[in-house]
Parts: structure tokens; sequence; C-alpha cells
């Protein structure tokens, strides 16, 4: 019997550059567009992964727009517009609340520093809420019409953002892994941090000093029993 270890690789790709990330928006749920340098930032993603060899069984991506354009670019680019996608809610960024579409120096005229600083270094901290009749709040959108509105957030820390995508994750994404399906997962920094918490094992600490490049491929390794063997980006080999 060969004693050579199975391998599964698992890709997170985090989502071009909005039209919001200049200006240094919360933007959350917000469902702003890329930016023509996301744009290209999701074309070299695809040129990347397709020089490398890579290709794919399934994808999941979010409700939003950033990230499901960025999946559409990079699978034009494999050849793989025709596999199968899984859009869900559950892998939307972290909701900011009230700080949704806010600069930080507005949302610190309006709300102070701490509350702000606090949800940017603290794993538990949850941003200023929004009211339920606000029109931010997923609840009140066509959008998401067919969801328990009980399920959806007002504000989240980044606790509650991984508590929130856990079950997708074990009980959708995690079966299909096992199934030897080459998978990848197009989404944003937040919830894409409380995957690599799992997936990497990381601490609190850790994992708000986790810092994820927009649109750069991110490779994990799993061994036959899904745990980590290593992880890193995917760069082009210099000839």
């Amino acid at each position: 019997m060969s004693e050579k270890q199975e391998i599964t690789k698992l890709v997170l790709l985090r989502h071009g550059k909005s039209i919001w990330n200049h200006d240094r928006h919360f933007t959350g749920w917000s469902d702003v567009t890329l930016s023509p340098a996301g744009e290209e930032e999701a074309r070299r993603a695809g040129n990347l992964l397709q020089e490398a060899g890579y290709t794919f069984d399934i994808c999941f991506t979010s409700e939003l727009r950033r990230a499901t354009d960025t999946l559409e670019i990079v699978l034009s680019i494999m050849g793989l517009k025709e596999i199968p996608i899984r859009r869900d809610w559950r892998l939307n960024e972290r909701h900011y609340g009230a700080l949704e579409g806010l600069r930080p120096w507005e949302a610190i005229r309006q709300f102070g520093i701490w509350p702000i600083l606090s949800t940017q270094i603290c794993f538990t901290a949850t941003p200023p809420s929004l009211d339920l009749g606000d029109k931010r709040f997923p609840g009140n959108q066509v959008s998401y019409a067919s969801i328990d509105k009980s399920l959806l957030p007002l504000a989240e820390s980044l606790k509650q953002t991984a508590e929130r995508a856990k079950p997708f994750w074990q009980q959708t994404i995690l079966p299909e892994i096992r199934q030897g399906k080459r998978v990848l997962i197009v989404s944003h920094k937040n919830l894409l941090r409380s995957l690599m918490m799992q997936l990497a094992n990381l601490s609190q600490k850790q994992v708000m000093k986790l810092s994820i490049a927009t649109a750069q491929p991110l490779c994990f390794e799993l061994d036959s029993k899904l745990n980590l063997v290593r992880y890193y980006y995917v760069y082009q080999e210099k000839g």
C-alpha cells in the first residue's frame, strides 16, 4: 500500500477592490460594484490560477456583487463558466451595522472613536446597531426577502460573523471537499478570516491581525482527514 499522503487543495479568494475601497467606506453588506482596478485584479487572479494549473469542480460565493463579479471574471478567464456555483448570504461580509456606508471620519464624528476602533481590534466588539426600520437592514431588502428576518444581522462582531458562517462551512462546503471536489470560495475579508481561523486553528488575537490581499488566490492544502498541511498565496513563477 502506498504511503503517499493524499492532498486536497482548497482555494480562498477575496474579491477585487470595490468602488468604495479607495475612500475606505465601511462597506459590509452594501452591494457596491468592483472598481476598474478590481476588475483587473480579478482577471489577474484568473490568469494566475490557470497558469498554475488549478481547476475547480464547484464554487461558493456570497450574495454581494463585488464577490460574484470577481468569481464570474475568474471563471471566464479559466474557461470554467459552466461549473456549479453556490451563492449564499452566509458568505457575505461582516455587517457593520450603523457604520455601513460611512467613511471612518464620519463614523467617528457620529459615534465617537472607541465604538469604531474596537470593531477593528476586538474579536467580540459589535458596531453600533441598526434600527429594524433602517433600509440598510437586510430584512428590509428584496434580495433577502426569503430569509427569516430573525437570522439577519443588525450589526456583527467578527465572532458573530464566524458563528453565522460556521454551519454553512460544516454542512455545505466541507461535504463537497470530502467527496474530493476541488473547491474555490470567493468572498470577503472578514468572512475569509473567520474561515481561516477554523482551518489554521488561529486564536482571536491572531485572526484580528490577519491581513488578506484583494484578489490574490490563497491555497490551503489539506490531508485525507482535512487537517491543514500548509497554506500559501499562489504567485506567478518567474521565468
